[in-house]
């Protein structure tokens, strides 16, 4: 039987056609084992018994209920790193319409368009949209992951002073950033010294509204504040007294609200950051890879609220995953039952993630309906997948 996947938004083509004929896309999601989604609201669903996966074709995460996949036994997985290229991009963008005023020069040149003696009166209004280069400005990027580590890159290549603060930088993460770039331990280090900040963290309870009154109080007068990440980091009652009193000189958001879209000396785009062509591929065969290695040898790979656990593809004759709770005594409750049952195990991985773990055991035989069944009903096991 094939494998029944829902896309609860468009899904690029190039990543749906690496799904192979053991997989089959459905209408209805209560028929649903693994979901494909991109912007789609999942608080409000019902999810079926038998999802086993979501991916999120794109980083973040805030429209699908983790806690209660999780406890379902629902591995949520995300694509990281796919769409950062965009992003980048647009944020390199935003820094040079911020330090020129590129936008307010195209619009004269609209206004002005019958204007016989246009290029003429060019010459007296250009020194209206006059601005500074970033070459050797300060950037402090917040956030140094898969995005903000290549806007480092890259404005160091562009000549700026960068500086990153980043309590979570990984091994990986570090290796691929220049050497140029100067860490600091403190965002409070970085709103001293720099003329040009962006954010690149996830929302949190510890992020949500982190720029705010205390925060812009600290920053250079006239900073270029940059937000691709998400607009409720940001403050913006205090935002909007900042940018009147010229503590913050410019705010470029990729975010269009209510408020953004009337704030002064704003630069609001309608979130484009990775709305590109090749982002959307990427993120979308990385869902589709994520998903397939998931389902097809219980491996997970960029998981939001289970821990990674990867055992490669199985050279035994069976394989059988297990979701339960991060609690002492599962393993030997697993492994007890296994001798009982006479199941040799030949290789085992276990990994655990806050509240819940994850283990995959492959062993040297068929996987009894009965060992199965007695696993089921242990306490603490929250799923058992019999890959093999």
């Amino acid at each position: 039987m094939s494998v029944k996947v829902k896309c609860l938004n468009p899904i690029a083509a190039c990543g749906l056609d690496m799904l192979d004929d053991r997989y089959e896309i459905v209408e209805n999601t209560e028929d649903a084992e693994a979901i494909l989604v991109r912007s789609a609201g999942m608080h409000d669903m019902e999810l079926p018994d038998n999802l086993l996966a979501v991916a999120r074709a794109g980083a973040g995460v805030n429209n699908i209920p983790l806690e209660k996949c999780a406890e379902k036994g629902i591995v949520v997985f995300n694509t990281p790193g796919a769409n950062a290229n965009g992003v980048k991009e647009l944020v390199v963008a935003s820094m040079l319409l911020a330090a020129r005023d590129i936008t307010g020069g195209i619009n004269w040149c609209k206004e002005n368009k019958d204007n016989a003696d246009v290029a003429k009166e060019a010459e007296k209004a250009k020194k209206a949209f006059a601005g500074t280069e970033i070459k050797g400005k300060k950037l402090g990027i917040i956030g140094l992951g898969a995005i903000g580590v290549i806007v480092a890159n890259a404005a160091n290549r562009l000549g700026m002073d960068v500086y990153g603060c980043d309590p979570y930088l990984s091994v990986e993460h570090a290796l691929n950033m220049s050497r140029d770039v100067t860490l600091l331990k403190t965002n409070e280090e970085l709103y001293e010294m720099c003329d040009y900040l962006t954010v690149h963290v996830p929302l949190l309870d510890s992020t949500k509204g982190m720029f705010n009154k205390e925060a812009f109080d600290k920053m250079k007068d006239g900073v270029v504040l940059l937000n691709f990440s998400r607009d409720t980091l940001v403050n913006e009652e205090d935002l909007k007294e900042a940018l009147a009193s010229g503590k913050v000189g410019r705010y470029v958001v990729d975010f269009p609200n209510p408020t953004t879209v009337n704030l002064p000396n704003t630069t609001v785009t309608p979130h484009l950051g990775a709305s590109t062509q090749e982002s959307e591929d990427n993120c979308a065969k990385m869902a589709v890879s994520e998903i397939r290695d998931f389902i097809e040898n219980g491996n997970i790979k960029n998981s939001v609220n289970y821990p990674n656990c990867d055992a490669g593809v199985c050279p035994t004759e069976g394989r059988l995953a297990i979701a339960h709770k991060n609690v002492p005594k599962m393993l030997s409750q697993f492994t007890t039952l296994f001798s009982k049952d006479g199941v040799n195990i030949e290789n085992m991985v276990n990994r655990s993630r806050g509240d819940f773990a994850y283990s995959i055991f492959d062993i040297c035989s068929d996987i009894k309906e009965e060992v199965v069944k007695e696993l089921e009903a242990m306490d603490g096991v929250i799923r058992v997948r019999v890959i093999k």
